[in-house]
């Protein structure tokens, strides 16, 4: 038997000797597409990471802001944006066709597979960095990627690029859990350029006669091509829509006079913040018949994915509507909260099969007098309509001062 294993050795010497001397190609043992301990999934991101030098972190967080790392079958978000890394083709922006460019993929491929997608993505972030400045060692820095990430999600202006960035950097101050898990990276952004703008919607950027309507809003004005002022009708409907698409992106989105859509409030899904963007009096271009009479309420996320619709967004969209129902006198039932897909002339299907009618009605209708419960849902101890419980002190004088 020993005899035998050395000469099966030599002979496999002699073979591969004379296979190189002659120019025979030698194939590489086959190597795994999924490392051990990897999904596909982050294994696609992984790859995509090292071919162009982008952190795996921060190209993660760009998906997963984006799109929840989901690909929706291949359907475009309402801004004509695909796949996981949302590569959109627009009359403003043109990361697809770039992204195809870049990696030699035919566009049809980088709009349906997830791996093309994600190399798309990361070719898109490459590029920006280089166009930044960032060098080989400030590449190696999550931080330092801030600029590049900020122009990454096409933004109108600086202020909606910067309120993009930071919900993306939020993600990486946070971590991500899940199949394709990111750290909580518990750093400082490196700004640049930004940190002197004002994200879209603070106070320091909001002129007196452009403050929001309902108070605990930002207030970021949409295009004036799309929404039409007055109304010629009075609101009798509060109407509910999805996004197809992240927060930052849609009001983006609807600041692009080439979007011909909009509505007067956005919803943003991880903490239920609020954007106005169209005044309620006037009218904006979201449900076809419905925008005469209709407030409407985008809500960020895909109808198809639940993981969008957190008790954040329910509670404070309840709010919302309540405010609402109060102000015009609309019913707090499903004859006056509707969906666009219930609005007569529409071919749309949100907010879609996993949005809890039942348990969002009971948000709206709830709560009692007072400032405070005008504005916020929540439990009663959410004073500030973050979804967590708050601590109040009383004061004992005679005007029983509350602090939060």
């Amino acid at each position: 038997m020993a005899g035998t294993r050395r000469r099966r050795r030599r002979t496999g010497v002699a073979l591969l000797a004379a296979a190189l001397a002659g120019g025979i190609a030698v194939q590489p043992a086959p190597v795994s597409a999924t490392p051990p301990g990897r999904t596909a999934l982050d294994a696609a991101f992984v790859r995509a990471a090292q071919e162009y030098d982008v952190p795996r972190d921060v190209l993660v967080a760009v998906g997963y802001g984006e799109s929840r790392l989901d690909a929706h079958g291949g359907r475009p978000s309402q801004a004509n944006g695909y796949g996981v890394m949302h590569l959109v083709s627009n009359p403003a922006q043109h990361s697809l066709e770039r992204a195809a460019k870049l990696t030699g993929e035919p566009v049809a491929r980088l709009k349906t597979a997830t791996p093309a997608n994600i190399r798309g993505g990361a070719a898109v972030l490459r590029e920006l960095a280089d166009a930044e400045g960032l060098t080989a060692r400030d590449r190696d820095r999550v931080t330092a990627w801030y600029p590049v990430v900020a122009r990454y999600g096409g933004a109108a202006d600086d202020a909606t690029a910067r309120l993009y960035a930071d919900g993306i950097y939020e993600l990486v101050q946070q971590g991500i859990p899940g199949a394709v898990p990111v750290r909580a990276h518990r750093v400082e952004p490196e700004r640049g350029r930004y940190a002197a703008v004002a994200p879209a919607g603070t106070a320091s950027r909001t002129l007196a006669a452009a403050v929001p309507e309902y108070p605990p809003a930002r207030w970021v004005a949409a295009n004036g091509a799309n929404y039409g002022v007055g109304r010629p009708s009075r609101i009798t409907t509060v109407i509910l829509h999805v996004t197809q698409g992240s927060y930052a992106g849609t009001i983006s989105w609807f600041q692009n006079p080439s979007a011909g859509v909009s509505a007067h409030y956005v919803v943003k899904s991880s903490n239920g913040e609020i954007t106005q963007m169209v005044r309620e009096g006037d009218t904006a271009y979201h449900a076809r018949s419905g925008n005469a009479y209709g407030v409407g309420i985008e809500h960020e996320g895909y109808v198809d994915n639940p993981a969008w619709f957190t008790d954040a967004m329910y509670r404070s969209s309840a709010a919302l509507t309540r405010y609402l129902c109060d102000k015009y006198g609309i019913p707090k039932n499903r004859t006056g909260i509707k969906g666009h897909n219930e609005i007569p002339g529409n071919d749309h299907t949100d907010p879609g099969p996993n949005w809890n009618w039942n348990y969002y009605l009971s948000l709206v209708n709830q709560g009692g007098g007072g400032p405070t419960a005008r504005y916020f849902g929540g439990s009663p101890t959410d004073f500030t309509g973050d979804g967590r419980d708050d601590v109040v002190a009383f004061t004992h004088g005679a005007l029983a001062d509350a602090y939060v």
